[in-house]
């Protein structure tokens, strides 16, 4: 959501204003200053390393993970000093999560295994950049293309989680509602279907879904997360409109994974969802 959606979290797009990470706004910090030192204003240095004023700002301030193109152009304007591209590759893109969904972001990075229900949205990991876009685009408050462009980008850069050494053991539960709403349009719902096939196949993902006739279901209270960590310890995460929870004492973890136990029992099997996958995939 945001949670891994809003990134607020997962997927989903509500959710509290992105927070800059210490490490974006400590390089914003040297920027800011080698810049004032050469006696350049904001939009003079934008001209000479080919970008606007504000995204220069944004990029001082924090709020923006610097490209590289920026990293090189930059150097030879504020001294040569080489500080900039030695601290690039250390910066973190914790940019555009929000705040309360960071702390479950660096659990997530070390995690055995991950779970995931969602019944609002595609769940962030698996959201293609078109699908995102369109999420992130469609809640209010209104947002600028460069605050689309943060949320959009953290929830790709989160994906890499698919890649990690040793893999993470994945698990999704989404309901088939959310592929039938149809976000986006049809091309964008189009190549997500293809996404979640290709995706599916994965050695160590397992995609259900759950149908739309289900009158047995646990997941009535809303979508919910769960991780274990390398030490064994297991942690859930809930997420609402504007906030979401990390769930750590052992009795609602427990319950947590009552109810992931149970929907996974009512969801149909990860052959039967990829058979329904490019049903809904065929049909449009």
């Amino acid at each position: 959501m945001a949670h891994g959606n809003t990134d607020g979290g997962t997927g989903s797009a509500g959710g509290t204003e992105p927070e800059a990470s210490d490490s974006l706004r400590t390089f914003g910090a040297v920027v800011h200053a080698l810049r004032e030192h050469a006696g350049l204003s904001r939009e003079e240095f934008g001209k000479r390393v080919g970008y606007s004023k504000h995204t220069i700002a944004s990029i001082e301030q924090g709020r923006r993970m610097p490209e590289r193109g920026f990293v090189e152009s930059a150097e030879p304007l504020l001294g040569n000093t080489g500080a900039l591209r030695k601290a690039a590759p250390y910066l973190s893109r914790q940019v555009g999560l929000a705040s309360w969904f960071q702390r479950w972001a660096r659990l997530e990075a070390q995690a055995l295994t991950l779970w995931t229900y969602e019944c609002r949205v595609i769940p962030g990991l698996l959201q293609t950049e078109r699908y995102a876009r369109a999420v992130t685009g469609s809640v209010p408050p209104v947002k600028d293309e460069e605050q689309v462009a943060q949320q959009v980008e953290a929830r790709m850069e989160r994906q890499q989680l698919f890649a990690r050494k040793p893999p993470i053991a994945f698990s999704f539960i989404i309901e088939q509602a959310l592929l039938e709403r149809g976000t986006g349009g049809p091309d964008v719902t189009r190549e997500l279907l293809d996404s979640l096939l290709k995706r599916s196949q994965q050695f160590n993902v397992e995609l259900q879904i759950m149908p739309l006739h289900q009158p047995d279901h646990a997941g009535f209270d809303g979508p919910l997360m769960l991780l274990e960590s390398p030490d064994n310890k297991w942690f859930g995460y809930a997420e609402g409109q504007r906030g979401g929870m990390l769930i750590s004492d052992p009795k609602e973890v427990s319950i947590t994974l009552q109810r992931y136990a149970r929907l996974r029992s009512q969801a149909l099997t990860s052959e039967d969802s990829r058979s329904l996958l490019k049903q809904m995939r065929g049909a449009l």
